[in-house]
């Protein structure tokens, strides 16, 4: 920067060479450019960060897209999961590329076993030796909550 004493022999040049009357209009210009100039780096902030703030909100709609996709195809894979085949199936050896469904979705498969629905429809069968008791058994190692 300058100091004092080089702006007072500046304006002292200044005025010599312009005179007097002319000092005026050159302040009042020099002032308007400067006024112009301090308008045209703000509007270039301004269209800056915008533009910063777009891109970062861009990237963050992108990661919660990413997210979403792995959070979807992590639960189709473990919906889809095949369970072990019943007995006498014989497991297929086809590739998807094979049997041109690369495109299609993962092939869900039914399963042979019966699933039971409620809680009486899950108790074991009891043999003549043990007595059946209107309570179910609770295994005191384990914290397991009853089916509705």
């Amino acid at each position: 920067m300058l100091s004092m004493t080089h702006m007072i022999i500046v304006f002292i040049v200044v005025l010599v060479v312009f005179g007097p009357q002319k000092l005026p209009e050159l302040a009042r210009g020099l002032g308007k450019l400067m006024a112009e100039f301090r308008k045209a780096s703000a509007d270039f902030r301004n269209a800056f960060e915008h533009e910063m703030r777009d891109l970062e909100r861009q990237a963050l709609q992108a990661e919660r897209k990413k997210a979403e996709a792995t959070n979807v195809s992590a639960n189709i894979t473990q919906s889809t999961t095949a369970p072990a085949s019943p007995a006498g199936a014989e497991p297929s050896t086809a590739t998807p590329e094979a049997s041109g469904t690369a495109n299609e979705g993962p092939v869900v498969t039914s399963v042979a076993e019966s699933v039971p629905r409620s809680y009486e429809e899950s108790s074991p069968v009891v043999s003549e030796a043990e007595p059946v008791s209107a309570e179910p058994s609770v295994d005191p190692t384990h914290d397991h909550k009853q089916p509705a």
